[in-house]
């Protein structure tokens, strides 16, 4: 007895001396710790890093920048049983322990002494956040030594609702997903409120190995975690055991999801994205920064498809230039392939059962190579029938081409001439072929990648805003953005700022300019220059109106002769445009000027808005992760009396402008993250031309669309339409441009390399049907307004071959307005001075230009 007393007090003097050079132990590496252990109190205010997100003008998701994905959520806002998960995985006793666990200290105690390994373990919620915030993940003793001090430090400053929320939004989950918020959507696209319990299980378990053991990287491993987390969640009464019979029998239904992109517009959330690193760095990417765009949800879509069918259609006119690759594919190949597709059964069983075939999955590596452009599927020739064909598309997939999605493809000779039309699908497809389709309609059609090119940009013509904008045909394919970037010829869509200029100088639109051959030497030109009509035609003594109608070019060469190429030069820097990019010769009559897409859409505006200049923008605001406004842009406005721009100053505008330069930002104060802006007052637009000279050009571009070069444009039985095709030599551009009050809209189709695009593929057959595709959308349901004639504006009956006022009664007189004062005077002498004619000493008469 006296012997067992004595083990036991000896025992008790060694454990007491082990907790005494414990105690010792931990005071002195307190000591020496302690002083250079950081502030946790920093975690009150922790700003996460969060990625650059970029919203149209209604709010939808545009565009997501940054490496890391993560969606912030308050700790109430979490479900509780997505709580239960990780703490049932992590640290069943958190809300127990003082940040530190003994036990689970011991444990990997116990670990280290057996194996002699370091081993994970030990660490509670909190040691996990003091790591994650302010330790590296290295596995050293000192490491291990400071977590422990930071642990209680931080269990000190924080209740323990506020350090769960800061974990949960903090801990890494595996591709780029930081926090449940961001797992949620990565993982299974929704957010964490829909996600179910299984789900939530599977969540729970990725943060011991969240790179290697998640449910695309490793399924098999991801579900032993989840079975791991939901046994823990049953044993200690999270969940019932139906719960957990009923969740541990649920499929993996995790894949990777991109950000939920609702508006498709790349190039204007490149634009955005650009702006914003020249703004601030690459905090643009971690400070969550939410951009607001000027574009309109609705609008882009309908851009998107009017520019895709546009481009499409062009390229199925010019004949199919082959399959992009072709493969052998033995017949056994095909019929096991096929006998797996078995009448019957469920669809996605049964192309599930044919994608486990050996061959199918060489056959979905060959597409892999082939990715999606555009929305055109790449897919594989299986079958080849009389008049259809079987699409293999990937995974199992089978589509079938019926002779209306295949009975298009001549073959393509060259850019003016095609074969014959097929007379079966065996004269365009075989089996092996590695091709393109679509959906259209529920119905698929063979399709091949555009080699052509096109840019769309359309605009609110009273702020400038940018609602719709497509600058390539996929910008994965090519970033270069077409309707900022690429400088073209305009052709005869550039006439308006001529017939403009003459206008403003005394011209009427009765004048006479003589519709004949002319020779102009000038060693610029190399030599003599001869310009000829598109249709190498001449109509003679030829009014204003009816010359840009038509669009001559000796109409509108003779009138830059009479006005005076610097005069048209300097005139046309009212609409934006650069006077040293403009060629200083008679080509710039005939649109020979190298522009953008959006430097043709500005200078439109002023016609569309009566005479006003206005600056092109994309961005409405940009608003910082507390949601304070950081930036409101202040673009100048047209008000006039029916202005719907004005706002009030104490409620935040719909939308508010950022005024941009064609390709960036404008320049503007300095604006730091911290610093709140308020809303500007609008600023009115500068007036560059008269309300009568708009009135007047805005009449005559309505009849280019009522009687002119741009009447297809009648199929969208609206009055109010106004615009102007261009062409350039040999059909290397072709452009339309066009307006209504409420909106301008600018089209260019052309190749990159500059090649023709074809015989008679003018503005009006290559770029006006896009135009329209969009404008029929973008209007639907808009009411027809006209721009109400302004004051100095007189309209007159006038004889149609003189252009002079007619007389009373004459059978085939026709309406005309004219500038008060400028009126011509019945029966006045044809004046036959030739070019020299100008509008000084003409009032009252109608000047007329030989």
């Amino acid at each position: 007895m006296r012997l067992l007393s004595k083990f036991i007090k000896i025992c008790l003097a060694v454990i007491a001396g082990f907790f005494s050079i414990g105690a010792v132990f931990a005071i002195a590496a307190y000591l020496y710790f302690a002083p250079n252990l950081p502030d946790v109190t920093a975690l009150r205010d922790v700003q996460f890093q969060v990625p650059l997100k970029v919203y149209s003008a209604n709010g939808e998701l545009m565009a997501e920048y940054g490496q890391k994905r993560r969606d912030p959520l308050r700790f109430d806002q979490i479900p509780p049983r997505l709580v239960h998960a990780f703490l049932a995985a992590e640290d069943a006793r958190f809300y127990e322990h003082p940040g530190v666990s003994v036990r689970g200290l011991l444990r990997a105690a116990y670990e280290l002494i057996r194996t002699g390994h370091k081993v994970q373990g030990g660490s509670t919620i909190t040691m996990q956040l003091a790591r994650n915030f302010f330790l590296s993940d290295r596995k050293t003793y000192t490491r291990k030594i400071r977590e422990l001090f930071l642990a209680l430090k931080i269990e000190k400053a924080l209740t323990k609702n506020q350090i769960l929320g800061l974990y949960l939004n903090k801990i890494y989950l595996g591709n780029h997903a930081y926090g449940v918020g961001a797992a949620a959507h990565v993982y299974y696209g929704v957010d964490v409120n829909k996600l179910t319990l299984a789900q939530m299980a599977m969540i729970g378990g990725l943060p011991r190995a969240p790179s290697t053991c998640n449910p695309v990287a490793d399924p098999q491993c991801a579900l032993g975690r989840r079975a791991y987390v939901l046994t823990r969640m049953r044993d200690l009464g999270y969940i019932t055991a139906a719960e957990y019979d009923k969740a541990m029998h649920q499929p993996i239904t995790a894949s990777l999801h991109a950000a939920n992109i609702q508006v498709h517009a790349p190039y204007v959330a490149e634009m955005v994205r650009a702006e914003m690193v020249k703004r601030y760095g690459e905090q643009a990417y971690t400070n969550g920064f939410k951009v607001y765009t000027t574009v309109r949800g609705k609008d882009q879509a309908a851009a998107n498809r009017a520019y895709r069918s546009d481009l499409i259609a062009y390229t199925e006119r010019h004949g199919y230039r082959g399959p992009e690759a072709r493969v052998t594919l033995r017949p056994e190949q095909i019929k096991a392939f096929f006998s797996r597709l078995r009448p019957g059964a469920k669809a996605a069983d049964a192309a599930n059962s044919a994608a486990a075939l050996p061959d199918v999955k060489r056959w979905d590596e060959l597409l892999a190579q082939y990715q999606p452009v555009g929305g055109l599927l790449p897919g594989l020739v299986v079958a080849v029938e009389s008049q259809s064909a079987q699409v293999y598309l990937g995974s199992g997939r089978v589509v079938s081409l019926a002779w209306a999605g295949l009975s298009w493809a001549r073959r393509y000779i060259n850019r003016d001439a095609v074969g014959r039309a097929p007379a079966d699908a065996a004269a365009v497809l075989k089996v092996g072929d590695v091709i393109r389709v679509r959906e259209t309609q529920g119905k698929w059609r063979l399709t091949q990648v555009p080699k052509v090119s096109g840019a769309l940009v359309s605009l609110d013509p009273d702020t400038g805003a940018i609602v719709a904008l497509v600058g390539g045909f996929d910008y994965n394919a090519s970033k270069f953005n077409l309707v900022t970037q690429a400088m073209r010829q305009p052709g005869s869509s550039f006439k308006p700022f001529i017939y403009s200029a003459a206008l403003h100088k005394g011209y009427t639109p009765a004048t006479l300019v003589n519709d004949a051959p002319v020779v102009v030497k000038d060693s610029a030109l190399g030599g003599a220059w001869r310009p000829e009509n598109y249709e190498r035609r001449f109509h003679g003594p030829t009014r204003l109106r009816i010359g840009l109608v038509d669009s001559l070019n000796l109409v509108s060469v003779r009138v830059l002769q009479a006005i005076g190429i610097d005069y048209a030069v300097q005139y046309a820097a009212r609409f934006g445009f650069n006077p040293k990019d403009l060629p200083h010769n008679l080509t710039l009559a005939l649109g020979s000027a190298s522009v953008t897409p959006l430097e043709m859409a500005t200078g439109y505006a002023v016609f569309a808005n009566g005479g006003y200049r206005v600056k092109p923008y994309y961005i409405q605001r940009i608003v910082a992760e507390d949601g304070s406004v950081l930036y409101h842009a202040d673009a100048p406005v047209v008000c006039q009396p029916n202005c719907r721009q004005t706002q009030s100053a104490t409620r935040p505008p719909v939308a508010t402008a950022l005024p941009s330069p064609p390709a960036t930002l404008a320049p503007s104060t300095s604006v730091v993250p911290s610093a709140v802006v308020s809303v500007p007052t609008p600023r009115p637009a500068q007036r560059v031309i008269s309300a009568v000279n708009a009135y007047q050009m805005t009449s005559m571009l309505r009849d280019v669309i009522r009687m002119g070069t741009g009447r297809a444009a009648l199929a969208l039985h609206r009055t109010d339409l106004a615009g102007k095709t261009g062409t350039t030599n040999d059909q290397v551009d072709a452009w339309f441009s066009g307006f209504d009050s409420r909106l301008v809209t600018v089209v260019w189709v052309g190749f990159a390399d500059n090649k023709p695009l074809g015989h008679a593929e003018t503005g009006a057959r290559a770029a006006l049907p896009m135009w329209m595709s969009y404008m029929r959308a973008a209007l639907q349901g808009v009411p027809e307004s006209t721009m109400p004639q302004p004051p100095g504006i007189v309209t007159v009956k006038i004889d149609p071959t003189t252009g002079l006022l007619a007389q009373p009664g004459a059978r085939h007189a026709v309406f005309e307005t004219f500038r008060v004062g400028h009126v011509p005077k019945a029966d006045t002498p044809r004046n036959t001075a030739g070019t020299e004619a100008t509008a000084q000493g003409a009032q009252g008469l109608t000047q007329q230009l030989y």
